[in-house]
């Protein structure tokens, strides 16, 4: 019988392993989930008899040889910087591979000689990337194929807490890495183009350029810019394209809030602080604050930063119970990214009850038969429970259908790559409706990124 080998047992694996399962005995495929963890891997496998649990550590690498060698197509759902120890034994052994994560300088080395061996190596196939990438070349493609010209294209992504879970005044919950959350925008300026001006948003100025959009039926929301929207030009073939644009999603407001950490230094990642096992949340906001003999930490805060006593952002603040003189981070030696994922983990977390919420919205902005038009298009998809997210099905169900489709033939396109050509994402696309992962659109006219032209 055939198999498929899932390395990697983590939280977006859930409805990945679940789709698979419910297709094994129609299509006559068994599942192999593999882990570090044994525990972990024989969670998902559920003993089911089409499933069977592994204990694999990948850097042994007889056993991750074996595993592969001994599998019909390989999924990687590794962190990203792991993924390449995989592929090159897939490439050994003459395996197709599927991964969620954004091709690495690493992986597209070994394009040439992937396409040379016939494999399809699959990567940037979860929701974004994945999803965004095959909702958007779609529209983009069929634009083209009218004859119609481009001239704006917008995207933006949010994990996010539902509404009916959403309780605490950041209209916000943890629903993937924590640790991603609290760093990103980190490492560079955000690029990106707007009515033909090169823009650029350093770290220490990106949660206070926002826009904000509106997704029918959910309101409001503000976008704040992805580090490099430019790398997308030549992806998606909109190397003349005056407006790319390419962010994250927040409820409005959020931005604001978390720029006062920012601004304070608590979300650098870069140094150690001393004696953080012991250290109170309330000693932790302090480091960051001036000394004074006299004034509280509450008042240096707010003075520091000009935050009004009666302004919402406050009781963002206090909400975090950041100024509690008796709870501890805990950690030796902890950054401040490290502290402040400390306290806010605390409160961020789903409850038991909670469900999660990915938010996607393209904007395309076309020039066609002489006509300047528009179109919106937003997908919403909630989750079903702290198993089964939302985050876990849109990052799941794409490597799943494609790892069949590959599986049976039906995707056979060779190299390292993303699913941006029709062939790929048109069939994924069609399959991702049946689970309710379905993008609605919208048209009018183009009025132009800044109707005022003031750049």
């Amino acid at each position: 019988m055939r198999s498929i080998l899932i390395i990697g047992a983590g939280k977006s694996t859930s409805s990945l392993v679940r789709y698979l399962l419910s297709e094994s005995k129609t299509q006559e495929f068994k599942l192999i989930i593999a882990d570090k963890s044994i525990k972990s891997a024989q969670a998902l496998a559920n003993n089911q008899p089409q499933a069977t649990a592994l204990a694999l550590d990948i850097f042994e690498a007889s056993e991750r040889a074996e595993a592969i060698q001994n599998a019909d197509i390989v999924i990687s759902m590794l962190p990203a910087r792991f993924h390449i120890e995989v592929a090159k034994d897939c490439l050994k052994f003459n395996k197709n591979m599927v991964t969620a994560s954004y091709v690495s300088k690493d992986m597209e080395v070994l394009n040439d000689e992937v396409k040379e061996k016939g494999l399809t190596f699959m990567n940037e196939i979860g929701v974004d990337p994945g999803v965004d990438h095959m909702s958007a070349m779609q529209v983009i493609d069929r634009i083209r194929s009218q004859g119609g010209k481009m001239l704006l294209f917008e995207s933006f992504t949010g994990g996010l807490v539902a509404p009916e879970s959403d309780d605490n005044l950041w209209n916000y919950k943890f629903t993937w890495n924590p640790r991603n959350v609290v760093v990103a925008g980190q490492g560079g300026a955000a690029e990106f183009i707007q009515e033909g001006q090169y823009k650029y948003i350093p770290y220490q100025r990106l949660f206070r350029r926002t826009e904000f959009l509106s997704i029918p039926e959910y309101g409001r929301f503000e976008g704040l810019a992805n580090r490099n929207s430019l790398a997308y030009r030549s992806i998606y073939g909109l190397e003349d394209i005056p407006t790319l644009y390419r962010g994250t999603l927040r409820r409005v407001g959020f931005s604001k809030a978390w720029n006062v950490f920012v601004q304070l230094g608590m979300t650098d990642d870069t140094y150690a602080m001393q004696d953080t096992e012991e250290m109170t949340y309330r000693s932790f906001v302090n480091s960051f604050l001036p000394y004074s003999p006299t004034d509280s930490v509450e008042l240096k805060l707010r003075l520091s930063l000009k935050i009004d006593q009666d302004d919402l952002i406050w009781d963002k603040l206090l909400e975090l119970d950041l100024f509690n003189p008796d709870k501890k981070i805990g950690i030796k030696q902890a950054t401040p990214a490290q502290a402040l994922q400390k306290i806010l983990e605390e409160k961020w977390t789903l409850k038991p009850e909670d469900k999660d919420m990915i938010v996607m919205y393209h904007k395309f902005g076309f020039e066609l038969d002489g006509k300047k038009k528009q179109i919106d298009s937003t997908m919403v998809s909630i989750g079903e429970d702290q198993t089964y997210t939302a985050m876990a099905k849109t990052v799941g169900l794409p490597v799943g259908i494609a790892a069949l489709k590959i599986l049976n033939g039906e995707i056979k396109k060779p190299g390292v790559l993303r699913p941006i050509h029709p062939e790929i994402y048109n069939p994924i696309l069609k399959a991702l409706e049946d689970y309710d992962i379905k993008f609605e659109e919208t048209e009018k006219e183009y009025k132009g990124y800044n109707p005022d032209q003031l750049l």
